[in-house]
């Protein structure tokens, strides 16, 4: 098989993947949606993976432990808060402890058993592996809980029990997660077997690879939820 090289992109070519961004702007105006909102995780968007780019050129260099746990501490505190921007501010302090314990102990022992049991990394902290493995177990951990938290407030504010708001929460948090189940190699090659398949890594290899990435995803997302909902329950404030 032979290897491609993914070319560098410059800037006018990746401006234009902004076409479709522009096109979605102007529906949600026109609908009268929140285009400011929108706008600002766009920029954010922007900021973010560009600084991210230049962090990651340092940490992999440095290639030293305490530098690849600062930035696991900063993606954990990180998801943990954005996860609850489906509720009202004054709900979010109150459970921003049970994201975090959420997140901490159902993304971070799932990275801890993949990177550790399957992969064996050496070292333990191989930033390469290390850091993108987290960002998508602690993204969909993050992803997870926050359609849990947004559908057990509902449920809870239209009369249901804690413990019907609980399954009803968990089973709409898992709805995105199982699907991708469903459609993974029909419907989409996701990101990481799609990366290796164009580096000239064999379908087969990427296969197995891809196998493990879906597995861990699933894992953390429901560990995390089912931790979340376990301690919302306990410092959710009463109403």
């Amino acid at each position: 098989m032979h290897s491609m090289t993914l070319a560098s992109l410059t800037l006018p070519q990746l401006s234009i993947a902004l076409i479709p961004v522009t096109l979605v702007l102007g529906i949600m105006w026109y609908w009268g949606l929140r285009v400011g909102h929108a706008l600002h995780a766009l920029a954010r968007m922007l900021l973010q993976l560009l600084l991210i780019g230049y962090v990651l050129i340092f940490i992999f260099d440095a290639a030293a432990s305490p530098a690849v746990l600062g930035v696991l501490a900063v993606m954990i505190l990180a998801s943990s808060w954005i996860a609850l921007n489906t509720l009202d501010p004054g709900q979010r302090a109150p459970l921003f402890g049970a994201s975090l314990i959420a997140i901490l102990l159902g993304g971070g022992l799932t990275l801890a058993l993949i990177t550790q049991g399957v992969l064996q990394l050496d070292p333990w902290y191989e930033p390469r592996y290390m850091i993108p493995l987290a960002g998508m177990i602690f993204a969909n951990a993050m992803t997870s809980i926050s359609l849990a938290a947004e559908r057990q407030q509902s449920e809870l504010s239209n009369g249901r029990t804690a413990d019907q708001a609980r399954l009803t929460a968990y089973q709409t948090a898992m709805i995105p997660v199982v699907n991708s189940l469903f459609a993974v190699g029909l419907v989409s090659l996701p990101g990481m077997m799609t990366g290796q398949i164009l580096s000239g890594v064999s379908p087969f290899i990427a296969a197995r690879y891809q196998i493990m990435v879906m597995c861990m995803i699933f894992g953390s997302a429901g560990i995390s939820t089912a931790l979340f909902l376990y301690y919302s329950q306990r410092s959710r404030p009463s109403s």
